[in-house]
């Protein structure tokens, strides 16, 4: 069986639209390398959902005076349409609000607990006496007492990446009425996270060399500043997964506990749902699987800390109560290529300032791919970076359509009407031909690495610069002029460039999936590079809910070179994008108010 990868992507608050920084943050660098291992015919299996139970939710729930579950799922449903309209293709996309869900939170919560990671103690926590309740963490904001950031929430600080003990929030308030509540003790459980910290550890350093300055600075970097103590996992709330113990009914699951579950409950699911039960632990237990987890700066503590500390903390006991006769530890993060944040015209995003590019909003006037192409070349990777609509508009014109779009436009523009839309014989290749494809075959290798090492700004730069080296083999070759004094010469050259551009068209795939399918059936293919994703209810005892999953088997495409023969016919293209106005960056700008 081929090599098993998985790729976990941060599961989004259903509380709000999702905006370019998300997407540029989790959602598309994990689509880009799932599109390279599927190309690859790897057992890859990408899975996230919507965060159901988060307190965003029930905050937002508060002020429209509305219901948890109403909130979950129009968002829900707003990044189901999303997903499909930017081509993330999800081998299942699902929801925290499954029966699947809470029974696998509640059987690592309680192997956990058999397991002796868990204890009880208690623990002082907000406590509004106007509401006659304790508040959720996102519910209290405050100053951070390690960085003195002035809006930090109770549980972690989104400036420092700190995560925070609640108590110690300096000048605290209620987000709901803004009083100050009062500190009062509580009983919760505990993961040990100090028992596990030497596991923890030697997992972090196992992955110093090729692991990301920022995660290893918000994990290693700060167990070494601060150690690791007990931290709670649940919370006095109603909404959310129910703590599997008697007389526990008034308390859940603490989100950022359950929720990072979700990665493992929905490679259950999705196994069920395909009719291979047993198939998830391809993926979590055989050790030549690689595990990914796509998130942004903010969640590095949960994915490098915690998570790997609840994997560790169940050895091979998951498995046992999920009825393996033999059963094994799980595969522990490969990596968490975190990123950092995308502003706004040097702003923070926000969407109460209405200061933001939301997606949906966007296509209804642009097309995915430039949106795609614009947030991988800008990708925050090593630092924050900046939506520009200028630069937009010009990486637009200047560098897809003037590098890659005009290309293959007028390539195939003029190969179909001067050669009656059949590639020509070449005859004898030169050297200046040989030269030119056998970088453009060196490039699947180069592009590869850098894709698989998670350097998603590298690995487009690269096809780009192939792209531009095709351009000046055509500058040098002049096949449109060519022609009329030496056709067999002009014949060879276009057929160069045709199988230049037809394998750059696979090293585009990943980045560009809508462009590249439609060059390919330009090319007269009679297979699709990728299947096609699609919407999917399923029957759950919380109700119905809905999933978007993609099937694999619909998928052809492979990561290698061209192997275009002379006499294949194809089509009449189009142009592959669509130049944009000047006008549109002051138009956009006039749209959020500057």
């Amino acid at each position: 069986m081929s090599e098993p990868v998985l790729i976990c992507v941060a599961w989004p608050y259903a509380n709000a639209d999702i905006h370019v920084g998300n997407m540029t943050g989790s959602h598309l660098p994990a689509d880009i390398v799932a599109r390279y291992h599927r190309m690859h015919g790897r057992q890859v299996l990408m899975v996230s959902g919507s965060d159901a139970h988060g307190t965003p939710i029930t905050v937002r729930a508060d002020a429209e005076k509305s219901t948890p579950i109403e909130v979950y799922q129009h968002f829900h449903n707003h990044f189901l349409d999303l997903f499909q309209k930017t081509g993330i293709m999800y081998d299942l996309y699902t929801s925290t609000h499954t029966i699947n869900h809470q029974d696998t939170a509640q059987k690592i919560f309680t192997v956990l607990k058999d397991n002796g990671f868990l204890y009880k103690d208690m623990q002082k926590q907000w406590y509004s006496s106007a509401q006659k309740r304790f508040l959720p963490d996102r519910y209290v904001e405050g100053t951070c007492y390690i960085c003195g950031y002035d809006n930090a929430r109770s549980d972690q600080c989104d400036k420092c990446g700190s995560l925070l003990e609640s108590e110690k929030l300096v000048n605290p308030r209620s987000k709901v009425d803004g009083s100050t509540p009062e500190l009062r003790e509580t009983e919760h459980f505990f993961l040990d996270l100090g028992n596990l910290e030497p596991k923890i550890v030697q997992f972090l350093k196992e992955r110093e060399s090729y692991w990301r300055p920022n995660v290893l600075r918000q994990s290693l970097g700060q167990i070494e500043n601060n150690p690791l103590r007990g931290r709670a996992i649940t919370r006095d709330i109603s909404w959310g997964v129910p703590v599997p113990v008697e007389g526990w009914d008034d308390k859940r699951l603490y989100v950022w506990f359950e929720a990072v579950i979700g990665y493992l409950s929905a490679t259950i699911e999705y196994s069920k749902i395909t009719g291979n039960p047993d198939q998830w632990r391809e993926w979590w237990l055989n050790p030549d699987s690689k595990t990914y987890y796509f998130i942004g700066k903010d969640n590095i503590p949960f994915h490098a800390i915690i998570w790997p500390a609840e994997l560790m903390g169940c050895g091979i006991d998951f498995d046992a109560m999920m009825g393996a006769e033999d059963p094994k530890p799980f595969v522990l993060p490969y990596d968490v290529p975190a990123n950092e944040f995308m502003n706004m015209e040097g702003q923070k995003i926000s969407g109460s300032r209405n200061w933001g590019v939301w997606v949906l909003d966007y296509l209804e006037r642009y097309d995915p791919d430039p949106l795609r192409y614009y947030l991988t070349i800008t990708m925050p990777e090593t630092r924050d970076s900046d939506w520009s609509w200028e630069d937009f508009y010009n990486r637009n014109n200047g560098e897809l359509i003037a590098t890659w779009g005009n290309l293959a436009n007028r390539v195939l523009g003029f190969a179909y009407k001067r050669f009656d839309g059949v590639v020509p014989d070449p005859g004898e290749l030169t050297e200046m031909d040989t030269t030119l494809l056998e970088n453009i075959e060196k490039g699947f290798e180069t592009v590869g690495e850098l894709i698989e090492a998670v350097k998603m700004r590298a690995a487009l730069a690269e096809v780009v610069r192939l792209a531009s080296e095709v351009n000046k083999y055509l500058d040098s070759t002049e096949p449109w002029k060519m022609i009329k004094k030496d056709h067999a010469a002009a014949g060879r050259a276009i057929f160069t460039a045709m199988k230049a551009i037809d394998s750059l068209k696979t090293l585009f795939a990943p980045f560009l999936p809508f462009t590249s399918e439609k060059l390919h059936g330009f090319l007269n293919y009679d297979y699709p590079l990728f299947g096609k994703p699609f919407i999917q209810d399923e029957k759950d005892q919380l109700g119905e809910h809905t999933t978007l999953r993609y099937d694999p088997d619909k998928s052809a495409g492979e990561w290698k070179p061209s192997n275009l023969q002379p006499g294949h016919t194809f089509q009449k293209p189009t142009p592959l994008f669509k130049k944009l106005e000047p006008t549109i960056v002051a138009e956009e700008l006039e749209r959020i108010g500057k």
